[in-house]
């Protein structure tokens, strides 16, 4: 029996999700969570060595461009757009760094398409960009990646709707009942406030929490501009979870 007396980290226990701090998963107003949101009441089972534990990474397994979108497809150019970093820290319920976590991110082009045969936006497809990439946090669970910032672009939500510039992470840390599919938004975005999908979110503080800020003090002179972007994989504080 594990001792109630030690920390998380040593028992190997998550803080239970809290479901009220997260937007319900069927929301009309985001039209694509009807079909597939659940109506019954979820199950709650007790942790057990599946959700506790996950696959263990090594740096040796990424490749050297992977966390720079700028350059890891890049064939006859650079692509076009503003060049923007994103860099934050990873952290679990109780503020403690999540180390060796894997972090992949996906995202649209400067024009607002994504590199997917069923995205058929008019915006044009960058030969140069191929809109992902992947890291592991480091013993101080900090992370870091460049990119082109993406566009945004409409979507068969309703008439007129229009996603905000956004990037989509996956971050796969310490147990499979940290896992943490979220999107991040770029401070100062006009569409924030409209964004269907972000109104699904009841909470303002959460909203806050999806939004990466301006970090001057690490732009890059005449290169690029810099975003911080922390997130927490679970507990009070816990990034918001993609419904």
């Amino acid at each position: 029996m594990s001792n109630p007396l030690l920390p998380p980290s040593t028992t190997g226990v998550f803080v239970q999700r809290d479901s009220d701090a997260h937007p319900p998963a069927y929301t009309p107003g985001y039209k694509t969570s009807v079909l597939r949101s659940p109506r019954k009441a979820l199950i709650s089972n007790v942790g057990t060595l599946s959700e506790i534990t996950s696959p263990v990474f090594r740096p040796e397994e990424l490749g050297p461009k992977d966390n720079d979108l700028i350059t890891n497809f890049a064939k006859d150019g650079l692509p076009i757009g503003e060049r923007v970093i994103v860099h934050g820290f990873l952290r679990d319920q109780f503020g403690r760094p999540v180390k060796n976590a894997l972090i992949e991110v996906w995202q649209a082009n400067a024009s607002g398409r994504y590199r997917h045969k069923n995205d058929t936006y008019i915006g044009s497809l960058d030969p140069n960009f191929g809109g992902c990439g992947r890291m592991l946090t480091d013993e101080n669970g900090y992370y870091m990646f460049r990119t082109i910032k993406p566009g945004p672009y409409p979507w068969r939500n309703r008439i007129n709707d229009w996603r905000p510039s956004h990037i989509h992470f996956s971050i796969l840390a310490d147990g499979w009942a940290q896992r943490l599919i979220t999107q991040q938004y770029f401070e100062g975005d006009p569409l924030i406030p409209h964004c269907p999908i972000l109104k699904t979110i009841s909470n303002e503080e959460q909203v806050r929490g999806l939004i990466a800020m301006q970090d001057i003090g690490n732009f890059i002179a005449l290169d690029s501009r810099c975003y911080r972007f922390d997130i927490t994989v679970r507990g009070r504080t816990a990034t918001w979870f993609e419904n």
